[in-house]
């Protein structure tokens, strides 16, 4: 199987999306209660900071022109997984874990920035001042590979955030969950992953960090994101981490609104976060599942 596509920028929706001027219904550990059963807005920050819009986010049935330039019908469909985006490459001369840190703008330049899209509605209008108009980040802070960049800086997303990366260190206490699935002494991580021998199973290897390098993974476990898929305890917390695109989906319907909506809704399969698929010129295209409330989810292992 050809290597699958990396997190390095926000994916966009596979639907097109639109913008309902109504307060969200978005709370911390859940996802929005909405008409559409997924939107174009995912994880934890960004359910947390949905509370304070006035606005929704969401799908139609209309398949988005970057999934159809993406020729999303040839794409392999993957198991969307509820955590959060991790990145591994060199660092201090050898592999590291990274997690994600978004560069944010200030407050003044954030409350131009609302005022502009209330206006305008279109972002890729707005002028950035990339020296003055964001919060400072590590020195170790680098952006995310495929970013724009503009006179040698990189340039905000739609969002007005820069996607980036810093290196987990192994005493930092504000990434100790990352840090508890590597040990650079061995330089190996702990990862969840098909059974080589049966593929309807799945096992925990120590995978070597030089194996893993330029890849991005998803951090899950008893300390993230309300922990969705029950992994230990309080007491003997487990955290993993699972390569982008390690869970293929085998038995998808067709690529119509309401098809997705009743594989969603009707059969354990459809059970999950959502599904990322990755096409062949290395584009990632979504579709976040719209939870009333946070279930405990399973893996889709193929029977």
């Amino acid at each position: 199987m050809r290597r699958l596509g990396s997190v390095q920028r926000k994916m966009p929706c596979v639907f097109v999306t639109e913008v309902k001027e109504e307060p969200s219904t978005k709370r911390e550990h859940q996802v929005p209660r909405c008409a559409a059963p997924w939107s174009g807005r995912a994880g934890a920050a960004g359910r947390y900071r949905a509370a304070l819009q006035p606005f929704k986010v969401l799908a139609t049935e209309t398949i988005s022109h970057k999934a159809l330039d993406a020729d999303i019908y040839s794409a392999i469909p993957t198991e969307k997984v509820d955590g959060t985006c991790c990145y591994i490459t060199n660092y201090k001369g050898q592999p590291y874990l990274w997690a994600r840190l978004d560069r944010k703008p200030n407050k003044l330049a954030e409350k131009r920035f609302k005022n502009f899209l209330h206006s305008k509605q279109n972002s890729k209008e707005f002028f950035w001042n990339v020296e003055e108009d964001f919060k400072p980040v590590p020195e170790c802070w680098i952006p995310a590979k495929e970013i724009e960049q503009l006179n040698g800086n990189p340039m905000p997303d739609e969002n007005g955030h820069i996607p980036g990366w810093v290196p987990v260190e192994k005493n930092n206490k504000q990434y100790c969950w990352h840090s508890s699935v590597v040990n650079y002494e061995f330089e190996v991580a702990l990862v969840l992953k098909h059974h080589p021998d049966d593929p309807g199973l799945l096992e925990i290897s120590a995978v070597p960090l030089s194996d893993l390098l330029e890849q991005t993974l998803e951090l899950i476990g008893t300390n993230i994101n309300g922990n969705p898929y029950g992994l230990g305890s309080k007491k003997h917390p487990l955290h993993l981490l699972i390569p982008h695109g390690a869970f293929q989906i085998r038995n998808l319907p067709t690529l119509k609104h309401n098809d997705l909506l009743s594989w969603f809704e009707g059969c354990r399969e459809g059970k999950i976060e959502g599904i990322v698929w990755h096409c062949n010129d290395g584009c990632l295209i979504k579709v976040s599942r719209c939870w009333k409330y946070r279930v405990n989810k399973t893996m889709s292992v193929p029977s």
